[in-house]
């Protein structure tokens, strides 16, 4: 079976949940907004928890999961505070410096050495942060990053960027120690129950209003999320991971175009080109 339209659905999917996210739910408080997109897909990834069983988990799974859900979770109240306050085109195409943190980290402390395919993709990635903000150009050379600088969500989703550099990392030691299959679905529940409980207790916030408040938020949330779990593993099941991965952060693209053409988010020209740009630069990255 070809994997290549699987995974490109795996992309859309995750611009949809983005883009229903800001839709739906933006009109709570970010930590009420935080709760509403963990808690959706518990519903429906439960059944498929059941369905895949439960691995043999050593200690080291457990130890990797204590680590993973306060930084994931962390997180996670940027991504809600950053699609609050800032447009799709500005935020999502940040993410794409998810995997050039990650050939920095592995540089400076495992000592790897850089490749050529990996410098140029990270230069790709930030001449593509610098083309989101080439309109301020006008104002001087330095403008657009002093925009971006001034602009919440795309700072945001940057510090976003580097903790999902580490959690990938963690993510990948706790698969494998388990298995893709079930950890897709165990930490999506997992996280959804954790998440909510420490927000709920720390700034005291009932989960069930955010269910009363945005029903049908919360259910079109669900859905999307749950629908990219399973895509996701269904691709990655039948492609190369690096391939697999590259494609699905077209995602960037898709959101782009999607924080254009339904929030009426202007400048298409220059963030469309800007994130492709660093999508350009993940692929080189991820397939270099």
């Amino acid at each position: 079976m070809n994997w290549l339209p699987i995974a490109l659905a795996t992309a859309l999917l995750t611009a949809t949940s983005d883009a229903l996210t800001k839709a739906y739910l933006k009109p709570l408080a970010t930590i009420r907004m935080a709760i509403g997109r963990v808690i959706a897909p518990i519903f429906f990834l439960a059944p498929l928890l059941f369905y895949t069983g439960f691995p043999h988990l050593d200690s080291t799974f457990w130890k990797t999961l204590l680590v993973l859900l306060p930084l994931e979770t962390s997180a996670l109240l940027l991504y809600m505070k950053a699609l609050r306050v800032s447009p799709l085109s500005l935020t999502l195409p940040f993410l794409a410096f998810t995997p050039a943190f990650m050939i920095l980290t592995g540089a400076l402390i495992l000592g790897e050495h850089l490749k050529a395919a990996g410098i140029a993709g990270i230069m790709l990635i930030v001449s593509g942060s610098y083309t989101l903000y080439l309109p301020s150009l006008r104002h001087g050379l330095t403008e657009p990053i002093r925009a971006m600088f001034r602009e919440q969500g795309s700072i945001l989703m940057l510090a976003v960027a580097f903790i999902y550099s580490i959690t990938s990392v963690l993510g990948k030691l706790a698969i494998q120690h388990s298995n893709p299959t079930f950890f897709a679905s165990f930490y999506f529940i997992i996280h959804g129950v954790f998440a909510t409980c420490v927000l709920a207790l720390i700034f005291r916030t009932n989960p069930k209003e955010v269910l009363e408040r945005c029903p049908k938020g919360v259910l079109f949330v669900g859905l999307a999320q749950s629908a990219m779990v399973i895509s996701h593993m269904w691709a990655i099941s039948l492609a190369p991971a690096a391939y697999m991965i590259a494609v699905k952060r077209t995602s960037v693209l898709f959101g782009v175009l999607i924080g254009c053409l339904f929030f009426k988010e202007p400048g298409i020209g220059f963030r469309l080109l800007g994130a492709a740009l660093m999508v350009a630069g993940v692929f080189l990255i991820c397939l270099g």
